[in-house]
């Protein structure tokens, strides 16, 4: 089975000692693209270099509401020039987190919006960080008209999902799909349609039951796919085959 891992942090410290021994790992496990999101300027040419030393890595850049305090205006200007020299397949990630306190919120909707017009000008999508802010987030989606992407870690209502999917989103599901507790976020992944839906893991957070209180990684993605398959009573052969499309479908990615 080919995976694809839609949301992977692989260039972070967490991975210093063994990037390239988990991506291998990964790939062993069917893991045969990730797509490694940035989040603020300072990291984005460690980024695309670590990106360039394999095929299956795919960089996305973008301006993360959580790192607020870390943007400048200028950044901006850079991420427009990075687009046309490196050719990301996203720009991301971006979003507004309404959960943290203490995050300027009218700051984050203008970093928002203009990343938003950057990427709709370079017709890329976007990977969404969204936290308590579906509703504004999908209100300046109506507004700022971009190709589509991944609202990444989707948490939000059926009703939410289904406007993201209607403006050209999938939705990412992972890691906490394979704890029972998560009744909710599992009944939301047995109700939508499988055409909707990527995988990912969004490591070195949100780890898997199987490897609780450790370093999420890529490698575990097989585990969110059998997760996925098992709450919707699907094949997961089939759950794969699909999964995969919708990531090539929603980042342009080569077949």
């Amino acid at each position: 089975m080919e995976l694809i891992d839609t949301h992977c942090h692989l260039d972070v410290e967490a991975f210093s000692e063994d990037r390239h021994a988990v991506l291998a790992r990964a790939r062993d496990n069917g893991v045969d693209g990730i797509v490694v999101p940035g989040v603020m300027a300072c990291s984005w040419d460690a980024l695309l270099d670590f990106c360039n030393t394999d095929a299956c890595l795919y960089p996305a850049l973008g301006l993360h509401p959580v790192y607020l305090d870390q943007h400048r205006d200028t950044h901006l200007a850079h991420l427009e020039t990075l687009l046309v020299q490196h050719s990301p397949v996203a720009v991301g990630e971006i979003g507004l987190d309404y959960y943290l306190d203490g995050l300027d919120r009218e700051r984050q909707q203008q970093l928002f919006e203009a990343q938003l017009e950057i990427a709709r000008t370079a017709g890329l999508p976007v990977i969404l960080h969204v936290r308590k802010a579906h509703d504004d987030v999908l209100a300046t989606l109506r507004r700022i008209r971009v190709p589509g992407g991944i609202c990444h870690a989707f948490n939000g209502s059926l009703q939410q999902a289904n406007r993201y999917i209607e403006l050209g989103f999938r939705l990412g599901f992972g890691g906490m799909l394979t704890f029972e507790r998560s009744s909710k976020l599992r009944a939301l992944a047995r109700a939508l349609p499988l055409e909707a839906l990527v995988l990912e893991t969004d490591a070195p957070d949100m780890t898997v039951v199987q490897h609780r209180g450790e370093r999420n990684s890529p490698e575990y993605l097989p585990y969110c796919l059998a997760a996925l398959a098992e709450v919707r009573g699907e094949e997961v052969t089939d759950v794969a085959l699909q999964t995969t499309s919708n990531a090539r479908a929603a980042l342009g990615l080569a077949g």
